[in-house]
């Protein structure tokens, strides 16, 4: 929290700097956008999906007696789309809603406690129907841009199997989300650019395992599996 409040007053700093020190007249676009109640657009985004694991390093006769230790492998690329709906609550708070689906995978490793990999890494993807409801509070405006920060919570729902290969996941999770962005007033919309970090509040590992005994010392490893998510949006209002 303390490293974006640094980094949205450093962003404020450097436009407040640039405003003052830039000799070319700049025109304001848009000047009445901000005063309009209620308005729309819709968003597209990247995003990585990532795993904060616990292990339980338990020795069972499924696992040989060789606990084992999970690790998210790598991060890989996923895509969001949404509706995006502000509501103006005053000079400097909007509430937002961006009901949206978002598309990822996570790629999850395992090692013996002899650092023996296993072969194969699991391959867990989510598809998200999702609902953010953020609260975002913005700085004035500088001439044609103004910084903000935004935080709240978004339900996900994941449509996906909930027996993946090798580890089920509960279908449902909540989240709280933290970020900062600048919006950029052109000609005919507004283009926001956006950094947002979804940090789950659940366990999302279903400990029943998928069913299958062949599984189960994947599922055996882990204490705790929670979600997180990295996102790069780009706002059309």
């Amino acid at each position: 929290m303390k490293h974006l409040i640094i980094v949205f007053f450093l962003v404020s700093l450097g436009l407040g700097t640039y405003a003052q020190s830039s000799k070319k007249k700049v025109v304001p676009n848009l000047v009445t956008f901000d005063q309009k109640r209620l308005h729309f657009g819709f968003l597209i985004g990247v995003n990585t999906m990532d795993f904060t694991i616990h292990h339980s390093g338990a020795s069972t006769p499924e696992n040989g007696n060789n606990p084992l230790y999970a690790s998210v492998e790598s991060l890989t690329p996923g895509i969001n789309l949404g509706i995006v709906s502000s509501l103006r609550l005053n000079q400097n708070f909007n509430l937002r809603v961006l009901p949206g689906i978002s598309f990822g995978q996570r790629n999850l490793s395992y090692i013996d406690e002899n650092k023996v990999e296993k072969e194969d890494d699991l391959q867990i993807k989510s598809t998200f129907i999702e609902m953010p409801i953020l609260i975002k509070y913005s700085s004035s405006r500088i001439k044609n841009y103004k910084p903000y920060l935004v935080a709240g919570i978004n339900p996900r729902y994941d449509l996906a199997k909930s027996k993946q290969d090798g580890l089920a996941l509960n279908k449902m999770d909540l989240y709280y989300e933290i970020g900062f962005g600048i919006d950029s007033y052109l000609n005919y919309f507004k283009l926001t650019t956006e950094f947002k970090i979804s940090i789950g509040m659940f366990d999302v590992l279903n400990h029943e395992g998928t069913g299958d005994m062949v599984d189960l010392p994947y599922t055996q490893a882990i204490d705790k599996l929670t979600s997180n998510i990295f996102q790069l949006t780009f706002y059309f209002e």
